[in-house]
């Protein structure tokens, strides 16, 4: 692989936050969610590791039980047509949540379609502290998870154990930081010091993200990925952050409010891949859409497969 440092500057940052204020009204729960508790509190973990898990757990316990979090994927209270379904895609694809390579708040301009090209090979890298059930179960959802949106986006998505990996997964938590950081400047050797900032100091309310580097010979594509999950959250709380960072790794880089039923909106109400999110991947890897599109060439475009996809709606 080409170096990455002349693709720095087209680096995005995508990323799962605390929502303080619900923006919708909580709906039912869906039946035969068993709600997760903390993870154990093993006596080798330091005590900062130890309160954010009970943190985070309290995260998690709030939101399910203002009926947010929901894993039914959409139903009749979330119904959506194709115009709505293309203004999403819109605002999901080619606008950012943070600018490049920071947490800092993106401009609010369009920029041009991104994605990859190639294979994704996707490798789950657990952090020496994670205990073993985490490691068994997460890479069980991660290979679980890797198919699905291989068949959702016709796009070449798998996991590997091999150095042929392109999309990393590093699961740790506060004590791992050292881990971590190795891991990330093994991966991406020419990672910028803010970039590899965001590893050291990532801030409480950041409960995952994902860095997706363009090619240094294209920067409207991607070439490698690395998703940063806590390994202090609940077991919910971390199977949601795989689905909302795995999926915008792949080229999904911003958030919307108005998104719904989708894991692409900061209010929480969906924890899981929505119906609604499976239609904007599918749109997304349609070949009629092509890489470094800008947002004017493409709106006739996608908004056409909107159609298709919705045709009763249309």
């Amino acid at each position: 692989m080409r170096p990455l440092v002349l693709a720095f500057a087209g680096l995005a940052l995508l990323a799962a936050c605390d929502t303080t204020t619900p923006t919708l009204t909580p709906q039912a729960r869906p039946q035969g969610l068993v709600k997760p508790g903390a993870e154990p509190e093993g006596p080798t973990r330091s005590a900062e590791s130890q309160a954010l898990s009970r943190y985070y757990a309290r995260v998690q316990t709030e939101l399910l039980s203002q009926g947010m979090m929901r894993s039914d994927g959409g139903g009749v209270d979330t119904r959506f047509d194709a115009e709505t379904l293309a203004r999403n895609f819109e605002i999901i694809a080619f606008f950012d949540e943070h600018a490049r390579g920071s947490l800092t708040r993106a401009s609010g301009k369009p920029g041009k379609l991104h994605r990859w090209e190639s294979p994704v090979r996707m490798k789950a890298d657990f952090a020496p502290g994670v205990p073993q059930d985490i490691h068994d179960k997460d890479s069980a959802v991660i290979s679980a998870y890797a198919m699905r949106l291989g068949r959702v986006t016709g796009h070449p998505i798998g996991v590997t154990r091999s150095t042929s990996a392109n999309f990393h997964v590093l699961v740790g938590g506060v004590d791992d930081q050292d881990y971590i950081l190795r891991r990330v400047r093994e991966i991406a050797p020419n990672i910028s010091t803010s970039a590899l900032g965001i590893f050291r100091d990532l801030p409480r309310s950041i409960h995952c993200f994902v860095l997706a580097f363009p090619g240094a010979d294209n920067g409207d594509v991607y070439q490698l990925a690395i998703a940063y999950v806590r390994a202090e959250h609940p077991d919910f709380l971390r199977r949601a952050c795989y689905h909302e960072e795995l999926a915008q790794g792949l080229g999904l880089a911003n958030d919307s409010a108005r998104a719904r039923p989708s894991i692409f909106n900061d209010d929480d109400e969906f924890a899981l891949l929505t119906s609604h999110d499976e239609l904007l991947l599918k749109m997304l890897y349609d070949r009629r859409l092509k890489s470094g599109m800008s947002l004017e060439e493409a709106r006739p475009v996608f908004r056409q497969i909107a159609a298709e996809l919705l045709p009763e709606t249309s």
